[in-house]
């Protein structure tokens, strides 16, 4: 169930509410004359939500790059690349 408050507990019961957003790791949405204003949440809970939404925008970029075409690769080919990059690079930082 959301933390809904009036703003007013933002000054009024800071602790309480800084509580709520540590220690239930939750968002607690505060109003405004009735009428949602912000959304208060840990720095935790923001930085969770940023990465989730990071990997939501990658997914979504890899499912329309591959309606574009019918290649696929196999988890070796791709951990290959990999491998063949990330020693390509040591490569270049030891010249």
């Amino acid at each position: 169930m959301p933390h809904i408050r009036p703003i007013s507990d933002l000054r009024n019961n800071f602790a309480e509410i800084s509580k709520i957003v540590h220690e239930l790791k939750e968002p607690v949405f505060l109003t405004k004359n009735g009428y949602g204003d912000m959304v208060v949440m840990s720095i935790e809970t923001y930085e969770k939500k940023l990465f989730e939404s990071e990997i939501y925008f990658k997914l979504k970029e890899a499912e329309l790059q591959a309606k574009q075409t019918e290649k696929r690769f196999s988890h070796e080919e791709v951990f290959s690349s990999l491998r063949k990059s990330v020693l390509d690079k040591v490569e270049e930082d030891n010249v």
